[in-house]
């Protein structure tokens, strides 16, 4: 299998532009809706899975968590299927499947009737039902436990990865020492790693001292963001880190706010393409090491 682990960022968009254009998956199966239930126990979530084109052996996973804008084009007008997740989304799960891992990407907002997501500065507009420190780790839980019955899938070695607001769902999913905070399902399967791409960091005021887990966690984030702190999240990182956390955050100078998006506007900003690059070298990286592709 060829490994995209080395792709600069121009081969990644040109990857992703095969994708868009034609309909290829690169080293990737073409993705499958799925759906299965949060742990929530009331919620039927909508994913996409993503594989390696060949498989010799059951695979590690990586569970996708999007943002407030949800896991769809701003142009899908309506229309909120496969064929209309963002450009982010695809080139993300189609370069995991690409480098040999499982990748399911979960819609959580769609199945409780917000599929377009949320607008800029609409954090306190939006309903309980979708608190990313409540409800969004009971949805990755919930595509861990159907991970788990997947025969292509090493059910042991799966990792998280959220963007923003997902990226905040990540990091509550992954803590043990706030109320409430036991997602894990049935049997007591945990993520082996997680990694949160520019997320909120003040996770409800939850865990002021820091976040203890028993996962390595690793922090992206832009230190140009204008809609979350990257300082917020540097000091997290620091008291999780004095708990005894495995933690560590990258703060790209001059990046900002969701600067991994392959479109022109985002991609034209030479700090947020110097961004992309290493947020692909590191997470690469990150996840082969804690789950061993």
């Amino acid at each position: 299998m060829q490994s995209l682990r080395f792709f600069t960022l121009a081969a990644i968009i040109a990857l992703l532009s095969a994708i868009l254009a034609l309909g290829l998956t690169g080293g990737a199966r073409a993705q499958e809706t799925v759906q299965f239930s949060s742990a929530d126990g009331r919620t039927q979530l909508i994913g996409y899975f993503f594989l390696p084109a060949k498989l010799s052996s059951a695979r590690p996973a990586i569970v996708l968590m999007h943002g407030r804008a949800g896991a769809y084009s701003s142009l899908a007008k309506g229309s909120y299927t496969a064929a209309t997740l963002s450009q982010r989304h695809r080139a993300w799960a189609s370069y995991w499947a690409a480098n040999g891992f499982a990748a399911l990407l979960v819609d959580g907002f769609g199945p409780r009737g917000y599929p377009a997501g949320f607008g800029r500065n609409s954090y306190k507009d939006r309903p309980d039902e979708l608190d990313e420190t409540v409800a969004r780790p009971q949805d990755a839980y919930g595509a861990l436990a159907y991970l788990r019955g997947r025969p292509e899938v090493d059910a042991a070695r799966v990792g998280l990865m959220g963007w923003s607001n997902g990226g905040s769902a990540t990091l509550a999913a992954l803590m043990q020492n706030a109320p409430g905070s036991d997602y894990a399902p049935l049997g007591g399967l945990h993520f082996q790693a997680g990694l949160a791409l520019y997320p909120g960091c003040t996770l409800k005021e939850k865990v002021k001292a820091g976040l203890k887990s028993s996962a390595p966690i690793r922090v992206l984030a832009a230190s140009d963001d204008d809609e979350v702190s990257p300082k917020i999240c540097e000091t997290l990182t620091r008291r999780s880190r004095e708990s005894g956390t495995d933690i560590a955050i990258t703060i790209y100078p001059g990046a900002m706010h969701s600067f991994d998006d392959p479109g022109k506007e985002r991609q034209s900003h030479a700090p947020n393409r110097a961004a992309t690059e290493d947020a692909y070298r590191q997470a690469i990286a990150f996840f082969s090491e804690k789950l061993k592709p």
